[in-house]
């Protein structure tokens, strides 16, 4: 690939830094840091045929590239989140919310502080707590807390309405508000009640209990029953609060733990921010990938941005997925943020790994959520029909798609998977898996055998289970309906496999084509270059959907019948012992581990097997064991 603009050799500094792509009108569309600023940029003008897609799109819009030289790693991280908040450059990986999570949020900044529900971006003067799942969460969380820390809880108007009225409100008669606004407490006296507030939900519940419980206690001796009632309620109230946080770590445990789940698309992100061992609030994050990036990258990109940009500052540890390429360098800039130590680091085993399990699947049904919303839409299935209509010059849109996957382990157990769509939805009724029994065992003689099966049944009546035969081929009569595309998962080979058949059964009214993994590219028969959707098509999201489905049901057989296979082959080589009985074995005792471990009289309880048959079989394992 050649650009105009690409620098001279020798005149890019090999020292760390920040570079920009611009494009023909100025703008910046890429920002990116490097340990050493030759290598890095060097490596976007190699050959366009191992680039990705998306990076030889951004190198060919790009009309220019400029860098500036930092002294650390560290100063080309913080100048990179930088540029990207003051640029918002189309290329690269950017964070948004899901959604816009409510913060419990007091305006310590006020002479009077105010405990209240606030969203979108922070501001000064104003210590905040969450995020929470609900504003009504909140408030019934602000319900239970004003018992014991009555704040204040009302808007400025309303405070200086009763100021001027020279009456409280509802809330002080009900003993949920200490009455500021008419002096019944002093500016400093509600600043203690809102320092304790601010120390319990900072996570020093413990420090609060004791005073309480210490309080009621003297109540109780003083004779004073109704007070040590009302501090009994109001312990009460503390615990159903802290009852709604869930402790998962240690109380001294202060820490983020992010999950992540992508493909080659979108990522979806989910953090649980854990103080005092309890989980305080979740968020989620929902990104289009417009670069090429991994993990790894994708964990890096995340810290910059949330840490960089949202004014939350790091807790004591980050627990994350996997470690980013410079993890020395953002565990200092973390550290330099917070004011004292990071700890970033991956959790190998325990309660910690656990939890960030947990989190990882939050993030993957976050992912799933996401796909199924867009394939759940009318108008986006109706809009990726059309699309890939367009893209693929069919006469019309494709409202039945078959696809198929091959599956296998080094030749064995070879299996294939045919799943139908039909009008952008999943039609399982029609859904086939087939047994491959050809001598040939490779991915492309077993598409072609299972095409050649499938193909040369067209207009067979209807008949058959909804998930396929697993031990036998296709049902008989059920391929009757032919489809409108076909789809191969794979590329140019399994094109030309696929219209290899095509040719020898005479078929010239379905439309092929395939979609290669690696870039998301969709191959058709004869071409030389692939078809290359946008990263926010509709029609893209349809195919990759029909791809993994095929993917999904291919692999769930093939493993279904490498553990028949393994539980089978213990049973192997005992003399007497058919497939018949090792069958009933299997079924009447559960599993292989089970057959071992019974005794004599308990094998005879299976149908067919007699005391010789039970003292051989028994006899069998006891030799293993030896």
């Amino acid at each position: 690939m050649t650009v105009d603009y690409r620098p001279a050799p020798g005149t890019i500094p090999t020292h760390p830094g920040v570079y920009r792509f611009r494009d023909a009108d100025r703008r910046v569309i890429y920002v990116g840091k490097a340990k050493n600023l030759r290598n890095r940029l060097n490596s976007y003008f190699a050959d366009p045929k191992g680039l990705h897609e998306r990076t030889r799109r951004m190198v060919t819009t790009a009309r220019s590239v400029e860098w500036t030289v930092t002294a650390t790693e560290v100063e080309a991280l913080q100048l990179e989140w930088t540029w990207i908040k003051e640029f918002d450059p189309r290329f690269n990986v950017m964070f948004k919310d899901d959604k816009s999570y409510p913060w419990l949020a007091v305006t310590v900044g006020e002479e009077v502080p105010r405990a209240q529900v606030m969203r979108g971006n922070r501001r000064k003067g104003v210590r905040y707590f969450g995020p929470f799942g609900s504003a009504w969460a909140i408030r019934q969380t602000l319900d239970l807390l004003t018992r014991v820390f009555p704040v204040r809880t009302c808007s400025s108007n309303v405070y200086r309405r009763h100021q001027r009225l020279g009456r409280p409100c509802l809330l002080y008669d009900i003993g949920k508000c200490s009455g500021p606004c008419v002096g019944h407490v002093s500016p400093e006296e509600h600043r203690s009640i809102i320092d304790e507030f601010n120390s319990f939900m900072a996570g020093d519940t413990s420090r609060v209990r004791r005073e309480l419980t210490s309080q009621m206690q003297r109540a109780s001796e003083n004779l004073e029953f109704e007070r040590a009632a009302r501090l009994r309620d109001d312990m009460a109230a503390l615990d159903k609060v802290l009852e709604q946080q869930v402790v998962v770590l240690s109380e001294d445990t202060e820490a983020d733990v992010v999950g992540i789940a992508d493909d080659e698309l979108v990522a979806a992100v989910q953090v649980f921010h854990v103080r005092g061992g309890r989980i305080r609030g979740q968020r989620g994050w929902i990104i289009d990938k417009p670069e090429p990036v991994d993990e790894a990258g994708i964990v890096e990109r995340f810290l910059q941005q949330f840490y960089g940009g949202s004014g939350d500052k790091a807790p004591r540890e980050v627990l994350v997925p996997v470690l980013p390429k410079d993890t020395e360098a953002l565990k200092t800039w973390l550290s330099e943020r917070r004011g004292s130590g990071v700890d970033l680091r991956r959790p190998q085993r325990g309660d910690k790994r656990a939890l960030a399990e947990t989190v990882a699947k939050n993030a993957q049904e976050a992912l799933q959520r996401h796909k199924l919303k867009r394939a759940g839409d009318l108008t986006a299935r109706s809009k990726a029909l059309e699309e890939l209509a367009d893209a693929l010059e069919l006469p019309q849109a494709p409202l039945r798609i078959e696809c198929y996957d091959v599956s296998q382990s080094l030749g064995e157990d070879v299996v294939a998977s045919m799943v139908v769509f039909e009008d952008g939805v999943p039609r399982k009724s029609e859904y086939r898996r087939f047994v491959v029994k050809g001598e040939q065992k490779d991915d492309l003689s077993s598409l072609k055998e299972v095409l050649t099966r499938r193909l040369s049944r067209l207009g067979d009546q209807p008949a058959g289970s909804p998930e396929g035969d697993e031990e036998d081929s296709e049902p008989k009569g059920g391929f009757h309906y032919a489809p409108q595309l076909l789809v191969v998962d794979g590329g140019q080979p399994q094109v030309a496999a696929a219209e290899q058949v095509f040719a020898e059964l005479g078929i010239d009214t379905i439309n092929l084509c395939g979609l290669a993994k690696r870039l998301e590219e969709i191959w058709l028969p004869g071409e030389e270059f692939p078809v290359i959707l946008s990263r926010t098509s509709e029609a893209l999201y349809l195919m990759q959907r029909v791809r993994d489905e095929a993917h999904r049901f291919a692999i769930s057989l093939h493993r279904s019948r490498r553990r028949k296979k393994m539980r089978a082959s213990a049973l192997d080589g005992i003399p007497g012992l058919g497939e018949s009985k090792r069958k009933a074995l299997l079924r009447t005792l559960g599993s292989v581990k089970n057959i071992k471990a019974s005794t004599v009289e308990e094998l005879q309880t299976v149908e067919g097997v007699g005391p010789k048959l039970a003292q051989t079989v028994h006899d069998h394992f006891r030799k293993e064991e030896e």
